[in-house]
């Protein structure tokens, strides 16, 4: 898999670094509150379980299952494959994703989320790639700002590999043209 990688953007200590940033930024912001953290499977789980540790609020946790990529491209066309297990009527929630690319996808979970009565919506995400924009959304806490490269690890996939690799790593263009 290694051989697969371009170049390693972002090492594990510096994901590691930024979460623990993140975590004392979201200590403040939420101190004397209880947020849910909603992971957006399957990519924010392995920042999601970095973030957590970072983290000393009384926080509970919940995932979604939604979909808009096929291969290399978001279609734009969100599927819920699996919803919350709570309700989260009145409750402050955290949506935690891998990268905020096009926007679609989040600023479609976000109105959903407060359609179904959340009091507040925040988005904290490991990676921001904004020269993918399409939808004006941007996240509350981001980990770093990327270039548009096609970048895989750290919970990030092309056809469901290489979510295991222990950084952020641009994948070669031979791979998935």
């Amino acid at each position: 898999m290694p051989q697969d990688i371009k170049e390693v953007l972002l090492s594990e200590e510096q994901i590691e670094a930024r979460c623990e940033e993140l975590g004392q930024q979201i200590d403040q912001d939420y101190a004397g509150n209880a947020p849910l953290l909603v992971g957006l499977l399957k990519g924010s789980v392995p920042f999601m379980a970095e973030l957590m540790k970072h983290i000393h609020l009384p926080i509970t946790i919940d995932f979604m299952d939604v979909s808009s990529y096929v291969g290399t491209q978001s279609s734009g066309d969100v599927r819920i494959n699996k919803d919350l297990d709570y309700s989260i009527v009145g409750m402050d929630i955290l949506l935690v994703e891998d990268i905020i690319d096009t926007g679609h996808t989040l600023s479609k979970v976000r109105t959903l989320l407060y359609n179904k009565g959340a009091k507040s919506v925040k988005i904290v995400s490991l990676l921001d790639k904004p020269e993918r924009r399409v939808v004006d959304i941007q996240g509350d806490y981001v980990g770093f700002t990327i270039p548009n490269a096609f970048v895989v690890g750290y919970g990030l996939d092309y056809e469901q590999k290489y979510r295991n690799l222990p950084f952020i790593g641009i994948l070669k263009e031979e791979v998935y043209q």
